[in-house]
C-alpha cells in the first residue's frame, strides 16, 4: 500500500518535515496548518510524494487543513511584530555579551513560540539568553544557529557574475568549498575578494567545473618539473587549462607553449 506524504517547511532556515495529508489535495507552494509537538504552525508544502508506509519509520502527524484566507491573514498580522521583536532581541544579545548575530525571526501560527535565527563563528552557550527572551516576550523561545552562507541564501542578492546568487536561485545543498578548488583552477592568487561570494566564503561556483579540471590537469606536466621542448629543456612554471598552454622557463626566458609542444 502506497502512502501520500507532504514535505512541509515552516521557514526558509529550517529542515523539511513530513506529514500525512490524508485526503487533502495539495501541491507544491500550498500553505498548510499543522500541529507539532510544541505548537500550531503554518508552513509551505515543498514536496508531495508517494512512499511505502514502512520507509518513514513512524506514524506521521496529520495535516489539519490547507490554510484559508483567515489563516493567512492571522499569520500576516503576526509578521507585523517582527521589526519590533528583532530590535528587542538584538538589544538582549548586546546585553548578554555573546558573540552572535540575530538575523531573522519567525512566529508559530498560534503565536506562542518565536524562533530566532542567528549566526556565530562557533558554538554559543545561549541558555541565559533564552531565559531573558522568554521573560521579555512571554513566549516559548527557540534559538537556531545557521551558517553565514545560509544568511546570504535568505537575503539573496547578485553575484559578481551579475546574476542572482546561486544559493538563492537553485542550490539545494550548500556543500563546502575548499581552497584546493581554487588552487586546482589556478585562481587562488587572484585575492580572496575576487573568489569570495556575497557571504564572504569561497564562491559555490568553484565546484561547478571541479571534475573537469581534475581530469584535464592530468594531461599537464607538474609545476617545477623539467620538460623537453623544441627550444630546449626547461622548467614548468605554470599552465593554463582553458588555453591548453604551459609556461616554461628556458635558459632564463619564460615562454608560453602549447601543451602538445611540451614533452614530460
Amino acid at each position: 500500500m502506497i502512502t501520500r506524504v507532504a514535505g512541509v517547511q515552516f521557514n526558509p532556515w529550517d529542515q523539511v518535515y513530513h506529514f500525512d495529508p490524508h485526503d487533502i489535495k495539495l501541491k507544491v507552494g500550498d500553505k498548510v496548518v499543522v500541529k507539532t509537538e510544541s505548537s500550531m504552525e503554518l508552513g509551505s508544502v515543498v514536496s508531495v510524494s508517494e512512499i511505502e508506509p514502512d520507509s518513514m519509520g513512524e506514524n506521521l502527524i496529520s495535516i489539519i487543513r490547507k490554510a484559508n484566507n483567515d489563516d493567512l491573514k492571522k499569520f500576516e498580522n503576526l509578521g507585523t511584530k517582527k521589526k519590533s521583536v528583532m530590535a528587542q532581541a538584538k538589544a538582549l544579545v548586546d546585553q548578554s555579551g555573546l558573540d552572535m548575530k540575530i538575523v531573522d525571526c519567525y512566529f508559530s501560527y498560534d503565536g506562542g513560540k518565536i524562533t530566532f535565527v542567528f549566526t556565530a563563528e562557533g558554538r554559543v552557550d545561549f541558555r541565559n539568553l533564552v531565559k531573558d527572551m522568554a521573560r521579555r516576550f512571554q513566549k516559548s523561545i527557540r534559538l537556531q544557529q545557521v551558517g553565514i552562507r545560509d544568511e546570504a541564501r535568505r537575503l539573496g542578492g547578485m553575484g559578481a557574475c551579475g546574476r542572482e546568487l546561486c544559493c538563492k536561485k537553485f542550490l539545494t545543498n550548500l556543500d563546502s568549498v575548499s581552497t584546493d578548488y581554487a588552487r586546482l583552477q589556478q585562481v587562488h592568487n587572484r585575492g580572496s575578494d575576487r573568489i569570495s561570494g556575497a557571504c564572504g566564503r569561497l564562491m559555490c561556483c568553484l565546484s561547478y567545473e571541479l571534475e573537469y579540471y581534475k581530469e584535464e590537469t592530468k594531461k599537464f606536466p607538474k609545476v617545477q618539473s623539467m620538460v623537453k621542448t623544441r627550444q630546449g629543456e626547461g622548467k614548468v612554471l605554470s599552465y593554463n587549462v582553458p588555453k591548453g598552454t604551459v609556461d616554461v622557463e628556458i635558459k632564463g626566458n619564460v615562454v608560453e607553449l602549447s601543451l602538445k609542444d611540451v614533452k614530460k
